[in-house]
């Protein structure tokens, strides 16, 4: 276990400090004091609205051990404080900490990226592996420039560590996966999501595939052999690298065969085993079976495996089913994509129930794709015989009008989440299944908070 101090983080990230001790150990690491803690240490992060070095007589006061600090922070403010350290620029400074402290480490690492899936097979793969290791993971869908950094440092005597790590335009992932350097890379897909910012499918593999440049040249690569474009890049570098594969569709390494998808269980076999989950949907036989890659790839038993599976808690408002007056909502507002909203369709239409309602909202950063993409999902409403939509945000007007066009059935057009918590309100059911689903600024929350 590496310890870092104050004087530690004067030398790495090239710091001052008027006063203090420089042997004190720093243990948790903070970037809001509201959620502070006695004894964190308060990192005083600049957005572009913010600046968190303003706060440091407030983190000191409220127990911080330590603050890491911009240059803007008052002097006066913090003169009666011991381990107030200034550096140039806070964020570089707890990137460098982080991948310093991660030189310490010659454990497994493990890295989750892709379109759609990253944070719930993250907590499979963790899951999984904690039956046989002390495993620490990304807490939620910490997953960029200032998640991971603090992930890293809030590692201590862990045999593995899980990361889940996303990007929206070229270069994040660089920045990444040269803070963390994993030893092995799962990924979940290549799909439409940031499309808007990266212009093709094509793009995204590429803006995602500079996670290699921090793994070493015998690191593992899993990947979906169902993605078009995953298999077409691991058939071209099979050569170069150690490439895993996993699948339903296509012949893979861990091919999962007899697939049974009910309500409350998931059932399939993969190389003579039986695997029992209880989760919902195709979605996550995917992510069970990178999960179950993963895991055999570090001398896993698939008795362990299995057991692993059996005890998986999924971060929340990620298919999270809450039952309330005999109506079931089907919570996955987090985020929205097409890859991921189809999913999400197709388990509401695997649910017993009366009727079956999608509440949906923009899926966003899909540029000029995106009238394409929203109106491709009132077709796949219409296939999975989807009872009711209701509609909030004017991407989502795409949905509704096609939706229209085919004749879907009852068709709600909301103009704010209140409209659409009153529209649910007074047309629920006992009997009805309803999927709430949206791109996380359209706030979707509410709406599951209203109703449940």
């Amino acid at each position: 276990m590496k310890q870092i101090t104050v004087a530690d983080v004067i030398e790495v990230c090239h710091g001052k400090m008027e006063k203090g001790d420089p042997k004190q150990v720093l243990t948790h690491f903070s970037k809001d004091t509201r959620t502070l803690q006695k004894g964190d240490v308060y990192i005083g992060l600049k957005g572009e609205n913010f600046d968190g070095s303003l706060y440091a007589k407030e983190a000191m006061e409220k127990g911080a051990i330590a603050c890491i600090v911009g240059e803007t922070v008052d002097p006066a403010a913090c003169q009666n404080y011991d381990n107030v350290i200034v550096v140039a620029d806070t964020l570089k400074a707890i990137q460098d900490l982080a991948h310093w402290k991660r030189s310490f480490y010659s454990i497994p690492v493990i890295a989750v990226a892709g379109s759609v899936g990253k944070t719930s097979t993250k907590d499979l793969i963790a899951r999984v592996l904690a039956t046989k290791y002390r495993v620490y993971k990304t807490e939620g869908n910490h997953n960029n420039h200032i998640g991971l950094p603090l992930t890293i440092l809030s590692l201590t005597d862990e045999d593995v560590l899980v990361v889940e790590m996303g990007m929206n335009h070229f270069g994040e992932m660089r920045v990444l996966t040269n803070i963390a350097n994993p030893t092995m890379v799962a990924f979940t897909n290549i799909g439409t999501t940031h499309i808007g910012n990266l212009g093709s499918r094509e793009n995204i593999l590429k803006a995602k595939m500079e996670i290699l440049e921090g793994m070493p040249k015998d690191g593992t690569i899993v990947i979906n052999e169902d993605n078009d474009l995953l298999q077409a890049w691991g058939k071209q570098h099979n050569q170069q690298y150690h490439v895993v594969t996993y699948g339903i569709e296509q012949p893979s390494d861990y091919q999962a065969k007899n697939v049974s998808i009910a309500e409350n269980e998931t059932t399939y076999e993969v190389n003579q085993e039986k695997i029992t989950l209880h989760l919902p949907g195709k979605a996550f036989v995917y992510n069970s079976l990178c999960a179950i890659a993963v895991a055999d790839q570090l001398q896993v038993s698939m008795k362990k495996i299995q057991q692993g599976l059996q005890n998986v808690e999924l971060t929340k408002k990620r298919m999270e089913i809450v039952e309330k007056d005999g109506v079931k909502i089907i919570n996955d507002a987090y985020n929205s994509s097409f890859d991921s909203l189809k999913a999400g369709i197709e388990y509401l239409h695997t649910m017993q129930g009366k009727r079956k309602i999608a509440v949906l909202g923009d899926m966003l950063e899909l540029g000029e794709y995106s009238q394409a993409l929203h109106e491709k999902i009132a077709t796949v409403l219409q296939k999975n015989q989807i009872a009711i939509l209701i509609t909030v945000g004017k991407q989502a007007e795409y949905i509704a009008k096609k939706a229209k066009d085919l004749q879907l059935g009852a068709v709600y057009e909301c103009s704010s989440n209140q409209e659409a918590i009153d529209k649910i309100q007074s047309i629920r059911q006992e009997g009805d299944v309803i999927l709430v689903k949206a791109s996380h600024s359209m706030k979707f929350d509410e709406i599951v908070k209203a109703i449940v």
